[in-house]
């Protein structure tokens, strides 16, 4: 089964702005499908922008088809309230994903750097670069968040 085509969705997860990049193909040989961000109100309340982000991901879901998707562990916060509301939302779309039949994949910052640069302590820009030339792209993918989303999707791929 890990030579079969399949269709993989990469989520860099927050609940103010969510990479996605969706990728397709068999393990080593990846096309760009898409990528962008979820971009949720910020005047509106914490739970009304929860409801906003499912409701994005299930269009995202039903726009692209994924067969399966990585999302990044959280693995560290500095401000203990931020990483709290982006754990809620990290919850929101796991949920969202399992919902919709969506076999998901966890993937640390540091395998998604060894995976795609082959050095754990990359730099942002070195990981960019990496992504742009594993998926044939014309620039490095912006912004950041669906940069860091595409290559969740590539590491979630291998590790499929």
């Amino acid at each position: 089964m890990k030579n079969k085509s399949q269709r993989i969705l990469g989520i860099d997860p927050g609940y103010g702005r969510i990479g996605y990049g969706v990728i397709e193909g068999a393990r080593g040989a990846w096309v760009h499908v898409a990528h962008g961000c979820i971009e949720t109100n910020t005047k509106a309340d914490f739970a009304e922008r929860l409801v906003e982000l499912k409701q994005d991901l299930l269009s995202i879901l039903e726009k692209y088809q994924p067969d399966k998707a990585g999302i990044e562990q959280l693995f560290f916060a500095k401000n203990v309230t931020t990483g709290m509301k982006v754990s809620e939302a990290r919850g929101v779309i796991l949920l969202t994903l399992h919902e919709a039949g969506v076999q998901v994949q966890e993937v640390t910052p540091l395998q998604m750097k060894q995976a795609i640069v082959g050095y754990g302590r990359a730099e942002k820009g070195q990981l960019q670069e990496m992504i742009r030339i594993q998926l044939l792209l014309k620039k490095r993918p912006t912004p950041d968040d669906a940069a860091d989303a595409l290559g969740v999707a590539l590491t979630a791929g291998l590790l499929f």
